[in-house]
């Protein structure tokens, strides 16, 4: 089965074709980080023109690139949801037309599910049960993964998600957008021991997360120290975030009895983190999985990836066109039997 997926959710276009029992055949990603960055953060409409003029030849270039016409498609697969709403119409509208038009099953695909599910893209994937740490800029939250469909949430962001902690600190410090990729950049020359900051509930029982007083304390810190201390700070924060994650994570592989962690979404790529997390690993025994980088931002490969898996067990959208900007990841449910 070769299901092409579309993502559209914000600020990425990303298309790719999975092949059920082979593997990823092509895939493009085409961003916007150049429309956005004289605004320093996402426009929403203008992301959505730019999906609009970008993803038809994105699409074409990706069934070239994987030797295929569009009749050798066997499913379409979209996301869905959660997303920017005007973002979401685009991939979700061609992805149903597509799959009218060539007389296809078409899946509705959760955002957040497709990220949890990437590291199953790489050549020695995780088994179930395992617990995901999914961390970007709009979610930061700790899910039981017991099975497709089978998601039991752990913890979540009370306010800022650590992506997007890293991105308004990155701003308030003066660095360029995307802030987190410069953030990380600028901590690796600074001592995360020269300031004191804060660990976010990391005290406390809870596996929920809370970013925004952290960067509160950074504005207030930035505001007294010198330029030439701006490399501390940014290494400071991301020392604070970054054990905070890790902090949680144990909690929750200790609290489940899961000794298999799966780190997905864009702050997933964070070097620090991952370091951070294989010294925790070693010492705990417990193992973690990731996507490869450029699948740790949002991509079409995890999408159609996704999408193959409930095409499989059956599913299928009808005609109409529907997409859910705000769709809480416990809601989604396994394939029917």
């Amino acid at each position: 089965m070769n299901v092409l997926g579309i993502e559209t959710s914000c600020d990425e276009t990303g298309v790719a074709i999975y092949r059920a029992g082979q593997g990823l055949l092509a895939h493009r990603l085409y961003s916007q980080v150049a429309v956005h960055a004289e605004y320093g953060g996402v426009v929403p409409e203008l992301a959505s023109r730019d999906h609009v003029r970008k993803l038809a030849p994105l699409v074409h270039e990706t069934l070239d690139e994987a030797g295929l016409t569009p009749s050798g498609l066997d499913g379409v697969a979209y996301t869905a949801g959660p997303g920017l709403a005007g973002a979401l119409l685009v991939g979700a509208c061609l992805g149903r037309a597509l799959a009218a038009g060539l007389d296809l099953p078409a899946v509705a695909v959760h955002h957040m599910e497709a990220h949890l599910l990437a590291p199953l893209l790489e050549p020695d994937p995780p088994g179930f049960p395992f617990v995901a740490l999914l961390v970007s800029g709009g979610h930061t939250m700790l899910v039981r993964v017991d099975g497709l469909g089978c998601y039991a949430l752990l913890g979540e962001t009370l306010d800022d998600a650590a992506g997007e902690a890293f991105d308004k600190t990155a701003k308030l410090l003066g660095l360029p957008y995307p802030g987190g990729p410069a953030l990380a950049k600028l901590a690796a020359e600074g001592d995360p021991k020269h300031f004191d900051f804060p660990r976010p509930l990391l005290d406390r029982p809870t596996l929920d997360f809370s970013f925004s007083g952290l960067k509160t304390r950074v504005l207030l810190t930035w505001r007294e120290a010198g330029e030439s201390e701006r490399a501390h700070v940014a290494a400071a924060f991301q020392e604070a975030v970054v054990d905070t994650l890790a902090g949680k994570c144990r909690r929750a592989l200790a609290q489940t009895g899961v000794a298999r962690l799966v780190v997905s979404g864009g702050v997933g790529a964070n070097a620090r983190l991952r370091e951070r997390l294989s010294e925790l690993g070693e010492r705990e025994d417990f193992r973690v999985w990731y996507p490869r980088p450029e699948f740790c931002t949002d991509n079409g490969a995890m999408i159609a990836f996704a999408g193959s898996l409930r095409l499989a067990a059956g599913e299928r959208e009808d005609n109409a066109v529907r997409i859910r900007p705000r769709w809480p990841l416990d809601e989604l449910e396994p394939p029917a039997a």
